[in-house]
């Protein structure tokens, strides 16, 4: 296997339980390789959220193992996660921005993971940053087209402009991957495409995999390549875009499967 080939990301088994017996994750494998852009579908409660929150240890698996470039991140303590978790990146849906800070400032919050830790909490506090993160932090913004907004307070922006600030942090954290909880779930249609456009540019331009978790099969299909659907905790079906029929998306989401369609139109055929 070509080294380009590898997978950056592995995951074997990955099981979380809350409470009680019923897993939230429920023993999921599959891995991810540079380049590779997918769509996590399920309906609400699928576990699609506690999986990635589970990639990058926001929460602790129960069982399994997350390997990043080979080295489990569910073994890793201190220094040694923080730095493996500096590896991977991670977009929220409610943005996660600090309002009342520029957009440039909160961009620069992606760099800290690059500070020395003697240095970071002041670098923080005081936003004193080197010119060379000021310049990746800028560059980052120039990637997803608002560096004119840099000076701006995030609290001022829409919606869609807010959700790109936060790919921007993301991307100044220079990361090997990218993992994206319902980044589009609060956006209007259009804003919508646009980040969807942007996380797919990023995947192929930096040649990094983008993990990406979706309620819309229609923004699924249009732009990841492949699809992993999960239903109840359990994975239902992985494999390529163009093999996810209308019929497997009926399977995955039941009866919330017309609320699954981000397309109205189709919606209204489906249900015909």
């Amino acid at each position: 296997m070509k080294k380009d080939d590898l997978p950056i990301l592995q995951i074997k088994g990955l099981t979380k339980i809350y409470g009680g017996d019923v897993p939230a994750v429920d023993k999921i494998s599959f891995s991810a390789k540079k380049g590779e852009m997918i769509a996590v579908l399920g309906p609400s409660g699928a576990g699609k959220s506690t999986l990635l929150r589970c990639l990058n240890r926001l929460i602790y698996a129960s069982d399994g193992e997350v390997l990043v470039n080979g080295r489990d991140i569910n073994q890793c303590r201190g220094r040694s996660l923080r730095r493996l978790r500096s590896n991977v990146g991670m977009i929220f849906q409610q943005f996660n921005l600090i309002p009342r800070l520029t957009v440039f400032e909160n961009v620069l919050a992606g760099r800290l993971c690059h500070t020395p830790n003697a240095f970071w909490y002041t670098a923080s506090i005081l936003r004193r940053f080197s010119e060379e993160n000021k310049q990746k932090a800028f560059d980052a913004l120039k990637r997803v087209r608002i560096e004119h907004l840099a000076a701006k307070r995030a609290d001022s922006l829409s919606g869609g402009q807010q959700q790109r600030v936060a790919i921007a942090r993301t991307l100044a954290q220079e990361p090997e991957v990218i993992l994206a909880d319902e980044p589009v779930a609060s956006l209007d249609p259009a804003s919508s495409q646009r980040v969807l456009k942007i996380l797919k540019q990023i995947c192929k331009a930096r040649n990094i995999p983008v993990i990406v978790n979706l309620h819309q099969v229609d923004l699924a299909c249009q732009y990841a390549e492949r699809i992993i659907g999960i239903q109840q905790g359990k994975l239902v079906f992985d494999g390529h875009a163009s093999d996810f029929t209308m019929d497997i998306a009926r399977t995955i989401y039941g009866t919330q499967f017309e609320s699954a369609l981000f397309n109205p139109e189709a919606a209204t055929v489906a249900a015909a």
